[in-house]
């Protein structure tokens, strides 16, 4: 299965690389294949040790092997040509973090395989989620959400191969990290806006705690004290009758839908009798309702920078860029 030859030019690690691929290419070795032991092919061949094992985590570097301890190494993907692969762990799917995983992959290259996940903010699945591909990808990058001591959990992953995206706990320092700033970017977001803010009686904040940004809340509540704004916080809309004067902070689609819904039901006109404001901008939100102004970050520069710094090996904090998108709505 493996051919090595002297003065070819090649390094030996290098071929022993290549004739894996080989036998993966031309059917010898498929799927859940077990490999020569590194004994085995160092005593063969007369190689030290180190030569195999560089070209055995070569291997497992692509995702080609994986390694069972214990046991040796297996044959864990036939498609030799994935030179690295990247574990990607979202809390859930939805249109802008979809905008965001289709610019992350058209910037990341070629030969480079993503994995896709979901915690779905739920502390067991997360947990299993990074125990279970521990080893088996070069990047890992983690979206946690709201969660709770993610560190505990992802403290065994390397740390130069973690990025953190989207919300930074201040346990998670030490990892690179492409996130928002939730509590200032609420508050200027809102600040940009006072003007039109101004001329309704209430603002209310829709703020499920389970998915929601503890920084959103803090932001919002600094805003309403600072400018001496009537408010409330609510965790959800069932039962609510909207009432004139009131402007609402919407987070997610489907309750911007609801409360829409609940204007029309209620003969509110909205930007007139009431107001809203929703968070991450979509095409949606640009004809819904002739527009919906938005406080929102931006998902494409997001997914673009974070492929740049995984092709570019980079490490760092970076806070993506947000802004109040003004639409009819107010």
């Amino acid at each position: 299965m493996i051919s090595i030859q002297d003065k070819i030019g090649i390094p030996k690690y290098k071929q022993i690389v290549n004739s894996i691929e080989e036998a993966i290419t031309s059917g010898v070795l498929k799927k859940g294949d077990q490999l020569p032991s590194i004994n085995k092919v160092k005593d063969a061949h007369s190689l030290s040790r180190d030569t195999v094992l560089t070209a055995f985590n070569e291997l497992k570097n692509r995702g080609i092997v994986q390694s069972v301890v214990g046991k040796g190494y297996y044959v864990s993907s036939e498609d030799i040509n994935v030179n690295q692969k990247v574990f990607l762990l979202f809390d859930e799917l939805n249109s802008f973090k979809e905008d965001l995983y289709n610019s992350f992959l058209e910037d990341l290259g070629e030969n480079i395989q993503v994995d896709i996940f979901f915690h779905h903010f739920n502390t067991t699945i997360f947990s299993k989620l990074i125990h279970d591909n521990i080893g088996a990808y070069n990047y890992y990058v983690i979206m946690p959400a709201n969660l709770t001591n993610t560190n505990a959990v992802i403290q065994n992953l390397p740390q130069d191969k973690v990025y953190i995206l989207d919300q930074l706990h201040d346990d998670l320092e030490p990892y690179s990290a492409i996130y928002q700033n939730f509590e200032k970017d609420i508050f200027n977001g809102l600040k940009k806006a006072l003007h039109l803010i101004e001329k309704y009686k209430k603002l209310i904040l829709l703020f499920p705690e389970d998915k929601q940004p503890q920084g959103m809340l803090k932001g919002f509540k600094l805003f309403c004290e600072t400018y001496h704004i009537n408010y409330s916080v609510v965790d959800s809309l069932k039962n609510n009758t909207p009432k004139p004067g009131e402007l609402y902070v919407i987070p997610d689609d489907k309750n911007l839908l609801r409360i829409i819904k609940s204007f029309k039901n209620n003969n509110l006109i909205l930007a007139q009798d009431v107001g809203v404001i929703s968070y991450n901008d979509t095409l949606l939100k640009e004809i819904v309702a002739d527009g919906i102004t938005t406080i929102s970050t931006d998902f494409n520069a997001m997914g673009k920078k974070l492929a740049s710094m995984i092709r570019n090996k980079e490490v760092g904090k970076i806070v993506n860029p947000n802004n109040l998108i003004l639409r009819n709505s107010l």
